[in-house]
């Protein structure tokens, strides 16, 4: 059974999630908060594994409450608000998902969904980052990770690079590394992450340099640096390149 508590200071919002969790067999509902203040209280003693949460509340808010949990939060959190402007932030503080009022019963499950899938991968394992939210010209777009073909650096941003189209997103290279998953993701140059799995191959290039190319017909440097650690994830042996 997922543990699992809602958060929201409107009783209404809490009755509309609540009905449609009890729809769901796997899920066991062990607690409903009115605010920030309760919630802590109650995630801390009941250590659930799921929590819906709501960012706007009095005294403190959804943002209050994972800060100050800090290393205690649950395994999955949900944000649930009629506000898109928080989304950005709401990932960047570990929600594994937003839900914007008002959501239909389809998207509930899609989220429950992502939610099942990580508790199936073990709560245990080192949380790697799913998807981003990308803010611009007044709307956000979700970015799926395993959709990144590569990424560049682009001053203050990295630039997303996913088939035809870029997203500009405000976080540094080194942030990315850390995060991505390294059995997936990989460095190449100090301005340059790729997807494993998108790598055609490798050629040298015209300053007799290694290039990596990529499915889409991308070429990218590769740095000497880091061209015995794409060398091990490749699984090409020593001297192999």
């Amino acid at each position: 059974m997922i543990r699992t508590i809602i958060v929201d200071d409107e009783p209404l919002a809490r009755s509309n999630v609540s009905v449609l969790l009890r729809l769901d067999s796997e899920i066991e509902i062990v607690s409903e908060c009115g605010s920030g203040v309760e919630a802590l209280a109650e995630i801390r003693k009941a250590k659930p594994d799921l929590v819906f949460l709501d960012v706007q509340m009095p005294e403190c808010d959804g943002f209050d409450v994972l800060e100050l949990l800090g290393r205690n939060m649950p395994t999955a959190v949900i944000f649930v608000t009629a506000y898109d402007q928080y989304a950005l932030r709401a990932f960047e503080a570990g929600a594994l998902d937003y839900l914007l009022k008002p959501f239909d019963k389809a998207r509930f499950e899609r989220a429950l969904e992502r939610v099942k899938e990580r508790i199936r991968h073990g709560n245990d394992l080192p949380r790697k980052l799913e998807r981003v939210a990308i803010k611009s010209a007044g709307q956000v777009t979700f970015v799926n990770i395993s959709g990144i073909d590569w990424i560049e650096a682009a001053d203050y941003y990295a630039a997303l690079h996913v088939g035809p189209r870029t997203h500009l997103l405000r976080r540094s290279m080194a942030e990315l590394e850390e995060e991505l998953d390294p059995a997936i993701f990989s460095r190449i140059h100090r301005s340059a992450i790729v997807q494993l799995n998108r790598i055609r191959g490798l050629e040298i290039g015209k300053d007799g340099e290694y290039e990596v190319v990529l499915e889409n017909g991308a070429r990218l440097r590769l740095s000497r640096r880091y061209r015995k650690q794409l060398q091990s994830r490749l699984g090409i042996r020593e001297g192999g390149i």
